[in-house]
């Protein structure tokens, strides 16, 4: 049963998606969480980064909405079926989440080439951070590597919670240079298959921000399903359906 350490409100600070908006977090740092009790939390609109469990807490703006694919009528479009194409001549492999230098090299080059793509801010992952945000022991924590086979390299890794009815992709970094075109996408569609196998019925995806560039792409992954406000504990939560992407998204 989930231990509650510690729990706060944000106090409003600039938001990292949205431009001129502030933003604020509710936040939980809970140890002993089951997966049962971490299936609740993302029915809700929670994440998780090792024991630290989320959701926002804006007062002015409802932006961040919860996002979930649902896995028996998911459709790739043209393009996803491409990149697990692409991909296919990797080879995948899932274990528990570890840290090591092969690990944090990659993280270090995928996060430098978003400085340069995205203007993100410099961002140092050390191995007790990663240990922290991606490797802290869970009982639904799942790691997905993606290796060329030519030479063994890790070419993208992705970081997913498994609970009864579903996965929930957590973070993915890959090589900019060596990975194959659109892995993210390929990473995606692959959990929603093995979801399908495992006779799961979701995979979540967080937060969909329509004004932000680096989280729109999840309205592409179709038919998905958009959590109605943010239900507590005691309320039961409703979905509604997602809209259709366009054809310019296929």
């Amino acid at each position: 049963m989930a231990r509650l350490l510690h729990q706060l409100v944000e106090p409003p600070h600039p938001c990292a998606y949205l431009n001129g908006v502030e933003a604020q977090l509710e936040v939980r740092v809970m140890v002993e969480v089951t997966e049962i009790e971490l299936d609740a939390l993302l029915s809700r609109g929670w994440r998780r980064f090792g024991a630290i469990y989320f959701r926002p807490a804006c007062t002015a703006c409802a932006e961040c909405v919860t996002l979930r694919i649902r896995v028996d009528s998911f459709m790739p479009s043209k393009s996803q079926r491409r990149a697990v194409k692409n991909a296919r001549h990797l080879r995948r492999a899932v274990r528990v989440p570890t840290v090591d230098d092969e690990r944090l090299a990659l993280f270090k080059r995928w996060h430098v080439a978003r400085e340069s793509t995205r203007g993100w801010e410099p961002g140092e992952m050390d191995e007790e951070r990663y240990a922290a945000d991606f490797a802290f022991p869970h009982p639904a924590a799942r790691e997905v590597t993606f290796r060329d086979p030519e030479n063994d390299r890790l070419v993208g890794l992705s970081i997913v919670d498994e609970t009864p009815t579903a996965l929930s992709a957590v973070y993915f970094f890959w090589d900019p240079e060596r990975a194959p075109g659109s892995l993210g996408v390929a990473n995606i569609v692959t959990l929603v298959a093995e979801a399908h196998t495992r006779g799961l019925t979701y995979v979540y995806l967080g937060y969909r921000v329509v004004g932000c560039a680096s989280l729109t792409y999840k309205s592409k992954y179709s038919p998905h399903e958009l959590l109605i406000g943010r239900p507590g504990f005691a309320t039961a939560p409703e979905w509604a359906p997602g809209a259709k992407p366009t054809e310019s998204a296929t």
